[in-house]
């Protein structure tokens, strides 16, 4: 190849990361060099529950796509299903301004359910959606996953309506604030979502890292032929796998509509892709790397609508060129590791 070939091939390659770090230069321009320390505290902790809820749906993604390679672009929607789970159990209970139990135990008994019947649905989805496709090309459950996600969505638009559904979390709970100093301010919400989307992850890392089913599931995602050569049921580790990561969708779901009140049909598109996001963005097959990726895109997205020019109206740019910057600058995320090529 000749010299001025060779310059100009290699100038077209680094042009998008060229334009990403430009972008990215002109809006520290634009940021205020006085800190508002009330602003900044209070995107904290708003960047910190957002990325609590799709460090969760980032979860599913990435042990869908640990064990079976697969995108599973349906998740987010079971999240929206989870959200609606939670809102019937509310009513079922007697609704938030005269519940049949205390408000702190009904939302514990939307949690329980929600988890369990999106659990099912995960399992459901598996069954009849993906497993007679784990050896097709992978277009396939690509195209299937893309099927399932469209089908849940119009399955929501018929049976509940375009219309918001309120949680009404001020009379279920009542929300209080708490305050550190002047400038901190977090409510009692707020803490119970990060609290239980930590304690979520724990628990995940623990079965994955210390019982029998989480080594199964890990044999199967580092060699799926030999552990069924070794006596581990694929079908149940698969199920399982999508149990947990759909129990988890719904739990964000059901964190979601305590914090922001207001739930609807078409809310598991956008939630999805800034879970699949989070994953990318950690390192898609890395369970902290989801939970990094999570943070860092809730954080990306508060900051964004606090500082940034049109932050409100232009907050999913902003996530989304983060996920292009990390593309180019790290494609295996921060967490991950590239992937080696068997031959």
């Amino acid at each position: 190849m000749r010299p001025a070939t060779r310059w100009a091939a290699r100038f077209l390659c680094d042009l998008p990361l060229v334009s990403c770090i430009l972008f990215f230069a002109e809006l520290a321009r634009s940021v205020p060099l006085g800190i508002n320390w009330s602003l900044f505290f209070g995107e904290l902790v708003s960047g910190l529950t957002l990325g609590s809820i799709y460090a969760l749906i980032a979860l599913g993604y990435t042990m869908v796509y640990g064990i079976l390679k697969l995108l599973n672009f349906a998740h987010g929607d079971v999240y929206m299903v989870g959200a609606f789970i939670g809102y019937f159990v509310l009513h079922w209970l007697g609704g938030p301004l005269s519940p049949a139990v205390t408000g702190w135990f009904a939302v514990g008994v939307m949690f329980a359910v929600a988890m369990l019947g999106c659990g099912a649905l995960g399992v459901g989805i598996e069954r009849f959606a993906y497993r007679r496709l784990r050896d097709a090309p992978r277009i396939a459950p690509l195209i299937s996953a893309l099927g399932v996600s469209i089908f849940l969505q119009n399955t929501a638009l018929l049976l509940w309506g375009p219309q918001f559904r309120d949680y009404d979390t001020f009379d279920l709970v009542g929300v209080k604030s708490y305050h550190i100093g002047t400038n901190f301010f977090i409510s009692n919400v707020q803490i119970l979502t990060i609290s239980v989307s930590i304690g979520l992850t724990i628990v995940l890392a623990l079965v994955v890292s210390r019982t029998r089913t989480g080594k199964a599931m890990r044999a199967t995602s580092f060699d799926r032929d030999a552990a069924e050569m070794m006596g581990i049921s694929i079908d149940r580790v698969i199920s399982f796998t999508f149990f947990i990561g759909s129990a988890l969708a719904a739990a964000g779901g059901v964190m979601f509509g305590l914090v922001f009140g207001q739930i609807f049909s078409l809310m598991g598109f956008t939630a999805g892709l800034k879970g699949f996001t989070a994953a990318v963005v950690g390192g898609i097959g890395s369970i902290p790397g989801a939970v990094l990726g999570g943070f860092l895109i809730g954080l990306t997205e508060a900051f964004a609508t606090g500082y940034l020019p049109g932050g409100s109206v232009y907050a999913n740019l902003y996530v989304f060129a983060l996920l292009i910057a990390m593309f180019l600058i790290r494609p295996s995320g921060l967490l991950g590791s590239p992937a080696i090529q068997k031959v």
